[in-house]
């Protein structure tokens, strides 16, 4: 009789260990399913920002062209004002600074309705607003990581991960050059 009561309890904990041991195995799957569907959701992401920027170029080509004369002269303009030293010079920068300026309203005021100028809004719009998606999405898949790599270090879970070969997963960590301070040179040619 004390032999069955001995058989009985110990059934019934290794029933209790081999369900622990299944719901943190069943866990750990789906943490590390979570980080796959996160990174397949960046991709798609990415897939499409890459999708749009030749449109994004190609629209760019032909009106940024003339933008960018414009807009040239518009700084080569105000470093003029900038360097001037006497009245004179400081004078005839100023006039020339204002025509570059006025230049650069006739071109916005000449084209309001050009469709390179729409295409060009809604295309850096959409390119933005997927930015935008990427990163929150990075944030999620980085939370995922996270949690996914506590769990697996973390006793007694690092028992089952070790022995079902659960490994370490990297965070989304943006490259050291992309820390840096950007330089601006504005160069004329």
């Amino acid at each position: 009789m004390l032999f069955l009561v001995f058989l009985g309890v110990l059934a019934l904990v290794l029933l209790i260990v081999a369900g622990y041991i299944i719901t943190i195995y069943n866990a750990l799957v789906s943490l590390r399913n979570n980080i796959d569907r996160a990174w397949s959701n960046i991709d798609i992401l990415l897939k499409q920002r890459f999708d749009e920027l030749p449109k994004l170029i190609k629209v760019c080509e032909g009106y940024m062209q003339h933008e960018q004369k414009t807009l040239e002269a518009v700084i080569k303009a105000r470093s003029m004002v900038q360097n001037a030293r006497g009245t004179k010079e400081k004078l005839d920068a100023q006039n020339m600074l204002s025509d570059t300026l006025r230049s650069l309203f006739m071109v916005v005021e000449r084209y309001p309705d050009l469709k390179a100028d729409t295409m060009f809004r809604n295309l850096g719009n959409r390119i933005t607003e997927i930015e935008d998606q990427i990163a929150d999405r990075r944030e999620f898949f980085n939370d995922s990581v996270n949690l996914y790599n506590i769990r697996i270090e973390q006793f007694p879970d690092v028992l089952i991960a070790s022995t079902f070969s659960f490994r370490r997963r990297s965070l989304w960590k943006i490259n050291p050059a992309h820390r840096q301070d950007v330089e601006v040179s504005f160069q004329h040619m």
